[in-house]
């Protein structure tokens, strides 16, 4: 094999193996998560965006109801009197914000 080629091997799985640890260091592997903060004293608690899922939080005021799908965070059947906070619709995008006034309560997409 000439050296030319094993130069072009040595390249090829550097390449491959800088490629494996920037999709693994990633944040949050895909970069979707939302921080979700409520309560006095403030509590910050981390959602994954990649898994379908509902959340009831308990934020000491009222129990805000959290859908995930597809990517997007929303927050759902509000309890709170204004419904506001479901007028953001879905947030999906990074710097994406959301907040329920009554419950003391925000998203925001990282």
């Amino acid at each position: 094999m000439t050296k030319w080629k094993k130069n072009l091997i040595f390249a090829a799985v550097v390449l491959a193996a800088a490629a494996v640890l920037w999709l693994a260091t990633r944040p949050g592997g895909s970069g979707k998560t939302a921080m979700l903060r409520y309560g006095d004293p403030q509590v910050e608690q981390r959602i994954d965006l990649r898994k379908n899922a509902d959340y009831d939080i308990d934020t000491g005021l009222y129990t805000i109801h959290l859908h995930v799908e597809n990517g997007g965070i929303a927050f759902v059947n509000s309890p709170c009197p204004d419904h506001t906070c479901e007028g953001f619709g879905v947030l999906k995008n990074q710097g994406d914000w959301a907040a329920c006034m009554p419950a003391k309560a925000s998203l925001t997409i990282e």
